[in-house]
């Protein structure tokens, strides 16, 4: 059976939504992590490789929503679970990379005011990315 209009905008939103979210948490996230740059230099602070770590954590999201288009492409299921598949999925996604990157701009603050800490706030961070990753193998199953 060939894919119809409705599936193949489930395919696109699956990852295209992921994508908006990941572009719209840069924004979020990368000025503090930037100002957390900052408040070591002023101070004459190391800084440290997790900022970028930080600021990098909403893109492993634009590689989940790419499996999941990936997955729906094969998939033999009718065009109407695809588009809520990729709709639902796709949200799921791009907003927890919208939530990772509030984490990730607290978390460099927080690093670059006390020094300590890296693993908790990577901790919170990666419970975040498990909602993406639930998302993703949810949408896999289904699929």
């Amino acid at each position: 059976m060939e894919m119809g209009l409705l599936g193949q905008l489930g395919v696109g939103l699956s990852f295209a939504i992921p994508a908006i979210g990941a572009a719209i948490a840069m924004g979020l996230g990368g000025p503090a992590v930037i100002g957390a740059y900052k408040k070591c230099y002023v101070q004459n602070k190391k800084t440290s490789f997790l900022f970028l770590v930080f600021a990098g954590t909403s893109l492993t999201n634009v590689l989940y929503g790419l499996i999941v288009a990936l997955m729906l492409t094969n998939s033999v299921q009718p065009d109407g679970v695809l588009l809520l598949l990729g709709l639902g999925a796709g949200l799921s996604i791009g907003i927890v990379a919208i939530t990772q990157s509030m984490c990730s701009a607290a978390a460099a603050e927080a690093l670059a005011e006390t020094g300590k800490g890296s693993a908790s706030f990577l901790i919170v961070i990666g419970i975040a990315e498990t909602v993406s990753i639930f998302a993703m193998a949810f949408a896999i199953a289904l699929a």
